[in-house]
């Protein structure tokens, strides 16, 4: 299990679900596409569209493209999402 990354801040949050632990699954509110009050991620950073995240649950680190926004320039950094 990974420490949390320097970067983790609560007030940075995203409500993407987690490739790893997959914690949202047997949530009602995710599973409504809703915003959940224990299922966010913090969101590390991010260049143009695409996410750099860490689940607090089980700090598992990746990348996950949104397709929406402002596009990145360079190759994506992490594995790649899901």
């Amino acid at each position: 299990m990974l420490p949390l990354d320097p970067q983790a801040d609560i007030g940075r949050r995203a409500w993407v679900p987690c490739p790893h632990c997959e914690d949202h699954r047997d949530c009602p509110t995710c599973r409504e596409g809703r915003r959940c009050r224990d299922h966010w991620r913090y969101l590390l950073s991010n260049t143009g569209s695409l996410l750099h995240l860490q689940c607090p649950s089980c700090t598992q680190v990746w990348d996950h493209e949104t397709g929406f926004g402002a596009t990145r320039t360079g190759p994506p950094r992490g594995t790649g999402g899901f």
